[in-house]
């Protein structure tokens, strides 16, 4: 019963936040689930022969990775083990050349706004500028009622989490709780903002009916 309520409210959420995405210049819909969510990107990316994949375990849970491995379409994806650095890097700066760049967001308010936060920078790139289209897939969980309380997410849940899972030696690995730090592994050192669709990239946000990701 309690689900049934979350799904309610969500679906009002995404209504708001997908209305103020399009006024805003996005590419936007509410999808659902992940089915539904592949099964629209897959259409969505049909013209498109060459795609890069940022670091989200969302994008990855859809499933279109492979997909798009198996129509033989190039994919540039750093998330391959075995690589050597300078190996990381070219498939890194790839991603912000190719036809197309999936990636998540670290919050998205329902005014409109898109957050995210990168320690290297290559999703940040990649999303604004140099790629045809970019599609950003996000779970309600990251959705928050405006852009305050996105950037309070990144902060307080998105990037401990994130730390975390990274197993990197930051205050907020340890105790969840973000101090503005300056460990050398710090992985929040580029916030930005997307208040409106950038002038040269298309941009696609698909908002899933589920939790997922950090």
């Amino acid at each position: 019963m309690e689900s049934d309520y979350r799904s309610w409210l969500w679906e009002k959420w995404a209504e708001r936040c997908v209305k103020n995405l399009i006024r805003n210049e996005f590419d936007a819909r509410f999808v659902p689930d992940i089915p539904a969510a592949a099964a629209a990107i897959m259409e969505l990316v049909a013209p498109f022969e060459s795609f890069g994949f940022g670091g989200s375990d969302t994008t990855r849970s859809l499933g279109v990775l492979e997909k798009l491995k198996a129509a033989g379409k190039t994919v540039h994806d750093h998330w391959q083990s075995g690589l050597s650095k300078e190996e990381d890097l070219a498939i890194r700066l790839a991603q912000g050349r190719c036809d197309c760049f999936f990636c998540s967001a670290n919050a998205v308010s329902a005014t409109g706004e898109i957050v995210n936060v990168d320690g290297i920078g290559n999703r940040t790139n990649a999303m604004t500028f140099g790629t045809k289209k970019v599609v950003i897939v996000a779970g309600m969980n990251k959705v928050t009622p405006d852009l305050d309380s996105a950037l309070k997410r990144v902060r307080d849940v998105a990037a401990p989490m994130r730390a975390k899972s990274l197993k990197m030696k930051t205050p907020c690995a340890e105790n969840g709780l973000c101090s503005d730090c300056r460990a050398p592994q710090r992985i929040c050192r580029i916030t930005t903002i997307l208040h409106r669709k950038p002038m040269l990239t298309d941009i696609s946000v698909i908002l899933i009916g589920q939790s997922l990701g950090f």
